[in-house]
């Protein structure tokens, strides 16, 4: 049996030089064998986290005309609320959620409602983007790379963040499965903490693996442009929600992606004409991310067209 590699953050970061250098060591692992891994010893307090999943859950209780004054449907709206059904052609499931997407970085909106929202989910954002910003740096080391490499070439202080709040409800004359079909993730990496209800699975080794049983911790996933930019040396990670249990989900999804305007493509000290040629075409962020947003109706995905096919 597999279990998702588990890394501790505060090794990271308080460790001693050579526990600082084993971890190093073990997200490159995790990053290459996995493209998942769980976070531990992380630091954001349980409280925090309970704060600002209470909070969610009374945002998605509220009246449903008033959520719907946060609908939106562009990819760079500030606050954006959907929900509905979205049918399968493929297995004919039908995945239900509501979705509240928020502009976290340069600049961080919320809704004004429920009262507290905006406070707790700023608290929330600042301290997960600390935990960002040092994995970041043992990603790049674990490259090769100096520690601020990343961050220099993908201009990450100027990034594009998201914070994405899913609710799959439960709907007890609702007998077909809630959830998120397979998918990667826009950005460098996703951080995503869900509640005690289980259903993120990630695909290994020709495998669905469900995510649970590590206690607050959050599941760390690589995404299209940590690939891209390491020019596949770490890949994506595909994984999917299917929600089966009779009670709420709720997930908190982070996701860190360069500066709009920043062209990603592979990094020139990790491409070689022989041995490693470029295998992805360079694009800009945000216009990779309007890409995704067009295809993703026709099941298509952005990733697709920066792949070069050998």
């Amino acid at each position: 049996m597999s279990f998702v590699p588990i890394i501790d953050y505060s090794l990271l970061t308080s460790g001693t030089p050579n526990e600082r250098s084993k971890v190093i060591q073990q997200l490159g692992n995790a990053c290459k064998d996995w493209g998942c891994y769980m976070l531990v010893n992380h630091g954001i307090p349980e409280t925090l986290i309970k704060e600002i999943m209470d909070v969610s859950d009374e945002f998605f209780n509220l009246p449903k005309e008033e959520k719907l004054e946060f609908e939106a449907f562009g990819v760079f709206d500030p606050i954006r609320f959907s929900s509905g059904f979205n049918a399968v052609e493929q297995n004919k499931d039908t995945l239900w959620r509501e979705v509240l997407r928020l502009i976290a970085h340069p600049d961080f909106h919320c809704p004004h409602k429920p009262s507290g929202f905006s406070e707790i989910a700023s608290d929330y954002v600042k301290r997960t983007q600390v935990i960002v910003n040092e994995l970041l740096k043992g990603v790049s080391e674990s490259l090769g790379f100096e520690a601020s490499y990343m961050n220099k070439e993908l201009n990450l202080d100027s990034s594009f963040r998201l914070l994405a709040v899913n609710c799959y409800p439960f709907l007890p004359d609702f007998d077909l499965a809630r959830g998120l079909m397979p998918h990667t993730d826009h950005g460098v990496f996703t951080l995503l903490y869900e509640n005690d209800v289980p259903g993120l699975e990630v695909f290994h080794n020709g495998k669905w693996v469900v995510m649970s049983g590590v206690p607050n911790a959050f599941l760390v996933l690589s995404a299209d442009h940590l690939e891209i930019f390491s020019n596949g040396v770490y890949k994506s990670k595909l994984h999917r929600a299917v929600v089966k249990d009779e009670c709420k989900r709720i997930t908190l999804v982070n996701t860190n992606g360069p500066s709009l305007d920043t062209v990603v493509g592979p990094s020139p000290r990790l491409v070689d004409e022989q041995d490693r040629p470029a295998g992805y075409l360079p694009m800009k962020y945000g216009e990779y991310l309007e890409l995704q947003t067009k295809l993703t109706t026709a099941g298509k995905h952005a990733f697709d067209i920066v792949r070069i096919q050998n």
